[in-house]
């Protein structure tokens, strides 16, 4: 994070602004708005601040000061209750000197289209207050913000002002009502997913009101405890479905593996309560039955939990085992299919698992056993025309391949090995299964990674597509 995004209330507070020209004039309008008290300072000044002056003092408003004067330092000196400092000249070395004197008597300054030497920078703002949305690139990409706020205010109607201005006068009524956090944020959410929210949007605000007030007459407590299995994908979190993302936003409480990706992972609801309960080969702190029963517990608790995965839940993820916890004590659930390591590795390293030259089938195989030795159905896998698919198996890559060229596969039979499949960091290493082996340990790769095993393996050079970067081709 380049920044940390800050509201600042402004309201009767004094803020500098060095340049009387219209790159000035804009950032003196924002502001006013905001209703800070303002003193620019300049040799001269455009017309509009120049009338703003004059209705300011017409309507004897008091919150404008137009000094006609070359800056010096002591402009600041002389007003030290100012919060922020705005250098708005053409002159950018004055405008650097101007945030350095502000920074040295601890205001923030803002040096426009200079963010190096600012403390805070102005946002693109999407304004339906009391809703605000504030985007920032940090002065990289100024026109793609723009573009951003362009989409932002097409999603969001004008009524949505009036919505939340209305909560606002209800808030304090619906917290008496409502004891427990999860109650009341799930009264909210019907609320603002009703015709409540409709009424507001059409401007129909006293029948809002009173269907408001109604609603919260005949509300009782909120049976809300429910658990959602969600599939968070390899890593990507451009794979994610819509249903996953909506969940994630409802949860209350939040139990991640370690193979969520941190992308992934941010776009779980801000003030959900995260809870780390990821396992690896050997190392299980906290086990598989005492995250059955926690989930168990929050829910009967009232709060709406996500069991968030990597990869799908449903595929080597045993969420399964923990479905069964909460059916036998009577707990909903809901489960959402995320994009499992093979599908979403394999497509990002130009790989197909299927194609009709080379595979017509394809197998999932856990690459490791809970008693740490490989005991699987080897002949069955030495079959023709077929793609093997080793998930959790970075640690058994030489029993792997020399297993599969002990039951009949032959050496040369191509082999991929894939590292952090589908994030930046991604690496694709490629071979046989004389070769990879020793590949793969030359280049220290590190979990999670995938296994692909077969003849689509040979398409990787024509297809690969993702991240060719850091892709490492080693045929």
């Amino acid at each position: 994070m380049d920044y940390l995004p800050l509201f600042h209330n402004l309201n009767n507070r004094r803020v500098l602004v060095i340049g009387g020209g219209e790159i000035a004039l804009r950032k003196v309008r924002l502001v006013q708005e905001a209703g800070a008290i303002i003193t620019i300072v300049a040799k001269d000044f455009c017309s509009d601040l120049l009338e703003m002056d004059v209705v300011d003092k017409k309507q004897d408003i008091g919150n404008l000061e137009l000094i006609r004067a070359p800056y010096q330092q002591q402009h600041i000196q002389a007003q030290p209750d100012t919060v922020l400092v705005i250098a708005a000249t053409n002159d950018a070395k004055l405008n650097r000197q101007v945030s350095e004197h502000a920074q040295s008597a601890y205001m923030l300054s803002n040096v426009v289209d200079d963010p190096g030497y600012s403390t805070v920078i102005f946002p693109s703002i999407v304004d339906r207050s009391p809703i605000q949305i504030a985007i920032s690139s940090g002065g990289d990409a100024p026109v793609l913000v723009r573009l951003i706020r362009t989409q932002l205010e097409s999603l969001f109607p004008a009524g949505i002002s009036k919505l939340a201005a209305l909560a606002g006068r209800f808030r304090e009524q619906v917290k008496t009502k409502f004891a427990k956090g999860a109650d009341r944020k799930a009264f909210w959410e019907e609320v603002f997913n009703g015709p409540i929210a409709e009424q507001a949007y059409n401007n129909n605000i006293q029948t809002a009101e009173q269907l408001l007030e109604d609603k919260l007459e005949n509300s009782t407590e909120f049976k809300t405890g429910e658990v959602y299995l969600i599939g968070g994908g390899p890593s990507d979190p451009d794979l994610l479905t819509f249903k996953a993302l909506r969940l994630m936003q409802q949860a209350d409480i939040v139990l991640y593996d370690r193979l969520v990706s941190k992308p992934v992972l941010n776009l779980v609801r801000r003030d959900a309560t995260r809870i780390y309960v990821g396992k690896t080969a050997g190392d299980h702190p906290v086990t598989q039955d005492n995250i059955n029963q926690k989930l168990v517990d929050y829910a009967l608790e009232g709060y709406r939990v996500v069991r968030l995965k990597g990869g799908d839940p449903f595929i080597f993820g045993r969420g399964g085992e923990e479905l069964e916890m909460l059916a036998e004590h009577g707990i909903p659930f809901q489960v959402v299919p995320g994009i499992t390591a093979a599908s979403g590795c394999a497509s990002y390293a130009g790989i197909p698992l299927t194609h009709r030259d080379h595979a017509q089938s394809v197998r999932f195989i856990a690459g490791h056993h809970r008693s740490g030795k490989l005991d699987l159905n080897w002949p069955e896998l030495i079959q023709p025309n077929q793609t093997l698919v080793f998930y959790m198996g970075l640690n058994g890559l030489e029993a792997i391949c020399q297993q599969l060229k002990h039951h009949g596969l032959e050496a040369t039979t191509p082999v991929a090995l894939i590292e952090k499949g589908t994030s930046d960091s991604q690496r694709v290493f490629t071979g046989d299964l004389d070769t990879l082996p020793d590949i793969v340990r030359k280049a220290d790769a590190k979990a999670p990674t995938l296994i692909v095993v077969g003849s689509v393996v040979s398409l990787h050079n024509k297809l690969a597509w993702f991240n060719q970067d850091t892709t490492d081709n080693n045929e």
